[in-house]
C-alpha cells in the first residue's frame, strides 16, 4: 500500500510582503503553519525560499523536500515558545565540542584534525574572546565557565529563525564551534562539514564504507546544507 500524501490544491505561489514581514501565499491564499499560526517570515530571502519549495511539488506535497517550510514552520510554532532551552540544549555541545578532542596516533589523522580543526578554534577565541581546552582521547575535559557563558550570550542574540537553523548546524556537525563558523559565513557549509567528518572518513579510508551508515551521513550532510542555507536567508 502506497503511503497517503496530501495532492497539490494550487497552481501559484507567490511571496507577499506584510506590515510584520512577508508571507506565501497559494493562488493568493496566505500559507499557515501545522498549528495554524500565519506564516510570518523575517526576510523576502527565506519567504522566496519557502514559495519556490511550494512552487517545486508536483501532484503531490512531499514534506522532505521542503526543508526551508519545515524550518519556518518549527521557528514558529516551536522554537519562540521554547527559546531558553532550545539554546541551552545547542550550547551544551561547547562543553564537549569535536574540536576539541584530538587523536593520539596515527600520524597522519592528527595532522589531519590540526590542519582543519586548529584555524576553526582559533577563529573562535579570536572572535568571541574565548579560550578552549583541547585534549586527546575520549575522557571529558572541562571547559572554561566563561567562554559557555560568552558563546550562550551570543545564541541568545539570534532570532527564532536563525536559533532553528543554528541547532541543525551543531547537532548534524557535532561541534558548537562548527555550527557558529557556518552561521558567520568564515567558510564555504561544504568545508565546514568535511572538518565535522575527519574521523568517520579516515574509518572508511581504513575499513571501507558501510552502506547504512553512509545513507545516514547523506542525510545529515543535506540537512547540515539546508540549515546554512536557511540560517543565511534569515538574516536581512
Amino acid at each position: 500500500m502506497s503511503e497517503w500524501a496530501p495532492k497539490k490544491f494550487w497552481t501559484e505561489a507567490s511571496v507577499a510582503e506584510l506590515p510584520e514581514g512577508f508571507t506565501v501565499r497559494l493562488d493568493g491564499r496566505p500559507v499557515k503553519t501545522p498549528a495554524k499560526a500565519p506564516l510570518i517570515i523575517p526576510t523576502r530571502t527565506m519567504a522566496e525560499l519557502v514559495a519556490a519549495e511550494w512552487h517545486a511539488q508536483d501532484d503531490k506535497i512531499v514534506p522532505d523536500t521542503m526543508p526551508a517550510t519545515r524550518a519556518a514552520n518549527a521557528a514558529i510554532d516551536k522554537v519562540q515558545h521554547q527559546f531558553d532551552e532550545v539554546a541551552e540544549i545547542i550550547t551544551a555541545y561547547g562543553e564537549t565540542d569535536l574540536l576539541c578532542y584530538r587523536a593520539d596516533s596515527p600520524a597522519e589523522l592528527v595532522a589531519r584534525q590540526r590542519a582543519a580543526w586548529d584555524p576553526l578554534l582559533e577563529w573562535s577565541a579570536g572572535r568571541f574572546g574565548v579560550q578552549w581546552n583541547v585534549t586527546t582521547g575520549v575522557m571529558p575535559t572541562p571547559q572554561p565557565p566563561e567562554t559557555l557563558a560568552i558563546l550562550r550570550a551570543h545564541v541568545d542574540g539570534y532570532t527564532p529563525f536563525q536559533l532553528t537553523a543554528f541547532h541543525d548546524l551543531v547537532a548534524m556537525s557535532g561541534s558548537l564551534v562548527i555550527g557558529l563558523a557556518a552561521a558567520g559565513g568564515i567558510a564555504r557549509p561544504e568545508d565546514l562539514w568535511a572538518a565535522s567528518r575527519i574521523d568517520e572518513d579516515w574509518q572508511t579510508e581504513q575499513w571501507g564504507e558501510d552502506e547504512e551508515a553512509a545513507i545516514l551521513t547523506s542525510g545529515r550532510r543535506r540537512a547540515f546544507h539546508d540549515a546554512a542555507r536557511f540560517f543565511a536567508a534569515s538574516t536581512p
